[in-house]
Parts: structure tokens; sequence; C-alpha cells
């Protein structure tokens, strides 16, 4: 198991009184996973991923990670893992080669190592001709590269990734979430924080969602999605007056959940909509009721989030629970 972690807490003294950001957080990742962390913000996940990044100490709670004791030998995790901030870890004057070389010096890798490997990396990840280049230079893209390249120079076997993609454009989004699949193909075990859900439906083995400081949701894409009760379904009729019968219809059918009415449209959620669909409409047209358009949508993670948090993944109306808001 890559990470371990048995109920990690975190509390911050805040000017508000102590707010415990993490309440007892359990987690496993295993190797090669690529596993997606999510929540609202303020949630936890960040100081969730700090604590076990060693940036900041759990209040309580135990966690191996990398193999290390989290608590025991902090200086073994941090040998061990490659980390990627939201906010980068390149100055903008300094040269893109020379930062990937300081930052591989300082896990004791050799220079001409470093060098080989650096370049190397540079040519992995799109990054050819720019060793030498000022990292103000770079365009968004580029730089959360290098970011990435800076976490990988000392061949870690497990990597943070918060917030990945963020800022950058749909291509330059698509091209990195190529390069992230990649990482597993060296061997590298993955945990990302992300905002972009279907992000996380397209890179993760698994997703864990975290709310008010504890895990609400664990599982694949796909599981999470059946846990939403079935299918969307919705009917658009040609007059809005036959809306109570097409309701009663509904109504009668196994396993239908939510039927709501607005108007000339009928909506509900059932399992199986598409294999529902085709009783359904000779029910309706039994009763010489004319429909002008049927839609069925599979549950999406945005259905799964607001299922399990009674929320938006951007929701900011929360109070912050993390250490942004500590004080000494």
């Amino acid at each position: 198991m890559m990470i371990e972690a048995r109920g990690l807490v975190r509390t911050f003294k805040t000017k508000r009184g102590p707010v415990q950001a993490v309440q007892g957080v359990d987690l496993n990742v295993a190797d090669g996973e690529i596993v997606g962390f999510l929540g609202p913000n303020g949630a936890g996940k960040t100081t969730t991923m700090r604590m076990l990044a060693t940036l900041i100490k759990p209040t309580s709670g135990t966690a191996t990670v990398a193999g290390c004791d989290l608590a025991k030998d902090p200086v073994g995790v941090r040998r061990r893992i490659g980390y990627v901030p939201q906010s980068g870890s390149t100055l903008p004057e300094a040269i893109a080669g020379d930062e990937v070389v300081d930052h591989a010096r300082l896990y004791g890798v050799d220079k001409k190592k470093a060098i080989a490997d650096g370049q190397a990396l540079f040519e992995e990840l799109d990054l050819p001709g720019l060793w030498r280049r000022q990292c103000k230079t770079l365009s968004g893209g580029q730089r959360r590269r290098l970011d990435i390249v800076m976490g990988l120079i000392h061949d870690p076997k497990l990597i943070f990734l918060d917030e990945p993609t963020t800022g950058l454009d749909p291509q330059a989004r698509a091209n990195l979430w190529e390069h992230i699949r990649g990482l597993r193909e060296r061997g590298a075990t993955i945990f990302l924080t992300t905002h972009y859900l279907d992000e996380a439906d397209a890179l993760c083995d698994r997703i864990l969602v975290i709310d008010h400081g504890k895990i609400v949701g664990a599982g694949k894409p796909d599981e999470l999605k059946q846990q939403v009760s079935g299918d969307a379904v919705r009917l658009s009729l040609a007059d809005e007056t036959q809306a109570p019968s097409v309701t009663k219809i509904v109504q009668e059918l196994p396993g239908a959940v939510a039927v709501e009415t607005d108007g000339d449209v009928v909506a509900f959620r059932i399992p199986k909509g598409g294999s529902v669909l085709p009783s359904l409409l000779r029910s309706i047209d039994a009763q010489g009721i004319e429909l002008n358009g049927v839609e069925v949508h599979r549950p999406t993670l945005d259905d799964v989030f607001l299922t399990m948090t009674g929320r938006s993944l951007r929701d900011e109306d929360v109070p912050a629970t993390d250490e942004k808001e500590a004080v000494a």
C-alpha cells in the first residue's frame, strides 16, 4: 500500500477559535493507482494532502506514506515522494534547466545525472529546446509540465499533484492529462486534487470525496455514479395539460424516483433508463399523448457530488477550514 492513513485530524487556531479542518480521515492508496481527491472549497482536501506530504503535521492520527511512518520518519517520506503544488515552484527569472538541477541536488542527485535525467524528462514532457529558457517566458502549460519535471527529477514512486491543470486552456489540459497517464507507465502512483469533475472521470482509477473534513464517498467513478438513483429522463410534452397523465404513468414505473413536473416537462430518475424507455413511450402513445422530445442522461460525477455533499464542487459559500486562516 503506497498510502495508508488512519484517523488523521488537523486542527487550526483561527481568529474565530479552533477549526478542525480534517476530522478523522481514513484512506488507502495502492501501488500504481491514480486517485482523485475531490471536495468543495474548505472541505479539507489540501490540508490532507499537505499532511501526507509532510508540509504540516497532523494534530492526531497515523499514516504510512511510501513505506515510511509519517510521524517517525518524515524525512524518509520526503525522499520518496514528489510534490507539485498548485501555485508552482519555479522562480520567474530562473533558467528552467537550472531550477530542475538545483531541485535534484537537494535530493542528493549527482549533477551530471540530474542534467541527463532532466533533459530526458524535458523531451518526455514536450519541453524540447526550453532547457535554457527563463521560466517567465514559458506558457502556462509549459510551466505546469516544468513543475511536474521538478516533482519527478528524483524518481519518486508517489507523486502528489495539487490542482495540476488549474488555469490551463482546454487543449493544454488535455495534453497534460496524457502526460499524467504516462507517469503511471513510469511506475508511479499519483494522488491528485482537482476542481474539474471531467478530469477526475478521465484520469482516476478511484475517487475519494471529502466534505467538512470527512471522507463521504470512495470508489471507482462508475461505482460512484451507480450510487445515484438511476438515469435522468426528461420528457417534453406537446401539450402541457397532459402532464398529470404522463406523471401518473411514470409514477407506476418500478424504480422511478424524483418525479417532477415543470410546465410541459416531466422529469424523473430511473435505473437503466434506456431499457425502460421503449415500454414507457408505448404507454404514453397508447393514451394519445404527443411528445416533443425525450432525453436520457447517465449520472455524472456532478450528480454524485451533489448527492454526497448537497452542493457543487465549486461552491464557495462555506467557511474556510484550512491553514489559510491559521494564526500563530
